[in-house]
């Protein structure tokens, strides 16, 4: 019953939690607007700076951050310490589950009309509280992709990609609980393919030739 009770908090309150939209919040707080009105009609964070310019983007950061790492924290602490549970022995397990889920509710708001953000800060913010290492590394690529290619997609994705692969090295070799590492790369995965399902669009625009590179102004 521990069990149930523990995914049970997990799931709800990180998809509520990730319900909160920070850019929608931000620049209708901000600029009085809602950012699915413009540039992209995404509400994310690269929509944010493109539209609004760095103060709104840059609070909108902070707040995404602060979503990602406190889903993650909080489950990880009352799943542990209130109903005693650890999954395979490693209490990551349960923050794949918070980040997922936060994500979710990033990506499908069910306080906005289940329409929302693409869930790439949100993956890596999550991460950033169950293991910092894969981050880093993920982070790494995205820059240097974006670096090589200026697409803010291409980053993402190659970054998506890497999430799962970087998660099993880390964890299979530099950790001591082996456990969790297949159930731990498999959560990866999952959070990977959506981070990659929800660059759907931008996809087709990159084999269109018609994707923004970054810095550049959408085209009308």
């Amino acid at each position: 019953m521990d069990i149930v009770f523990s995914l049970a908090f997990t799931i709800i309150f990180s998809y509520l939690l990730g319900s909160l939209n920070s850019a929608i919040i931000v620049c209708r707080l901000w600029k009085k607007k809602d950012i699915r009105d413009y540039g992209s009609n995404n509400a994310g964070l690269t929509n944010v700076l493109r539209v609004f310019g760095k103060g709104p983007a840059a609070v909108t950061l902070l707040c995404d951050l602060a979503k990602g790492v406190i889903a993650v924290t909080v489950c990880r602490l009352v799943v542990t310490n209130a109903f005693d549970v650890v999954f395979f022995n490693d209490d990551k397990f349960i923050g794949y589950i918070a980040g997922f889920f936060v994500m979710l509710g990033h990506i499908f708001p069910v306080f906005y009309k289940f329409h929302g953000g693409k869930g790439v800060l949100i993956a890596a913010t999550t991460l950033i509280a169950i293991d910092p290492l894969t981050c880093l590394f993920s982070v790494t690529v995205f820059a240097i992709v974006l670096a090589a290619t200026k697409y803010v997609s291409v980053g993402s994705i190659c970054a998506a990609v890497a999430y799962p692969v970087f998660t099993f090295i880390n964890q299979n070799f530099l950790y001591s609980n082996h456990e969790g590492v297949l159930p731990n790369t498999l959560a990866a995965v999952l959070i990977g393919a959506l981070i990659i399902y929800m660059h759907r669009p931008n996809i087709k625009r990159l084999l269109n030739g018609t994707e923004n590179k970054f810095g550049q102004k959408k085209n009308s």
